[in-house]
């Protein structure tokens, strides 16, 4: 594969141009080479790391477990990678968990609604205005 440019490694992992920025400004990613010029070049070394990166921050892991991740890849330490894994998806279902208890709350609250009347009179107002919310 010849080496490409910022745009290009960026159409092609699906992400723009201030994110592959970002990424190097953060040591997730660095350019193969530099031309004379200054531009940046990438190989495929490179657009396989920026997928890798991509892919870890939609299963919802942070920059530094990215790090981690990355690191622990080169060190092809499995382990630790299954429990940085289990970790995220531990979070994952407690933040499920939250908005079905978001959901169940706003459900009984439109079910308490006419959805006419006084504004004062409204059970959504009430709750959300009241002291002690539970």
């Amino acid at each position: 594969m010849d080496t490409m440019g910022i745009g290009s490694i960026a159409k092609r992992a699906g992400v723009s141009i201030d994110t592959v920025r970002y990424y190097e400004k953060n040591g997730l990613l660095a350019p193969q080479a530099r031309l004379a010029s200054g531009y940046r070049r990438y190989g495929g070394l490179e657009l396989s790391r920026l997928r890798f990166i991509r892919r870890a921050q939609d299963l919802g892991f942070t920059l530094k477990e990215v790090r981690e991740l990355l690191s622990l890849s080169g060190k092809r330490d499995v382990a630790r990678v299954k429990r940085a894994a289990e970790r995220r998806l531990a979070d994952v279902e407690q933040r499920i968990a939250a908005l079905d208890r978001v959901r169940a709350g706003l459900a009984d609250l439109i079910a308490a609604c006419p959805g006419h009347g006084r504004a004062q009179d409204c059970p959504i107002l009430k709750a959300l205005g009241a002291e002690d919310v539970e």
